[in-house]
């Protein structure tokens, strides 16, 4: 494991999609699908899908700042789902499926919204990603984890 790695997290819909895209970016060390952003502690994906707990679904990014950067992340975060659309992504609709990017430092802060900026600069309908602090990440069931590879990648929709 590199020396110096870092955290990213975000939510964009349903997280098997997002994981496995995540994954094939050079530079990222693991992408590991969880919840993120509500007041349960240790929710089950059960719980999550109530829409009850506040939770989003997302995926936490381990990489290796010196190979891939926190903006190429956020470059590939707006291209996997549809940032205008409040609490859907797809088919799956509810809070859990919120567009969020979850910062970890004052960096990656001021950078998601210099990115959320400029995403908006591309589209005509207003961006509803929302930007707030990384709480407390829950891992999602051992079942959730690389699902796409277990299963085949048709499984998901993605933009």
């Amino acid at each position: 494991m590199p020396q110096a790695t870092e955290l990213a997290t975000f939510g964009a819909g349903c997280f098997w999609g997002v994981e496995d895209a995540f994954r094939q970016l050079p530079g990222v060390i693991e992408a590991v699908s969880g919840y993120l952003g509500g007041t349960l502690g240790h929710p089950t994906y059960e719980q999550v899908c109530t829409g009850e707990t506040g939770h989003a679904e997302v995926v936490q990014v381990s990489f290796d700042p010196s190979i891939l950067t926190y903006e190429r992340l956020l470059e590939a975060f707006w291209s996997l789902h549809d940032p205008t659309t409040l609490d859907r992504q797809g088919p799956d609709v509810g809070s859990q499926y919120r567009s969020a990017i979850f910062f970890h430092s004052p960096k990656q802060e001021a950078a998601a919204f210099r990115s959320r900026a400029l995403a908006q600069t591309r589209t005509e309908r207003p961006i509803v990603t929302e930007i707030t602090p990384a709480t407390d990440f829950y891992r999602a069931e051992e079942y959730h984890q690389r699902y796409l590879e277990k299963h085949g990648r048709s499984s998901c929709h993605l933009p």
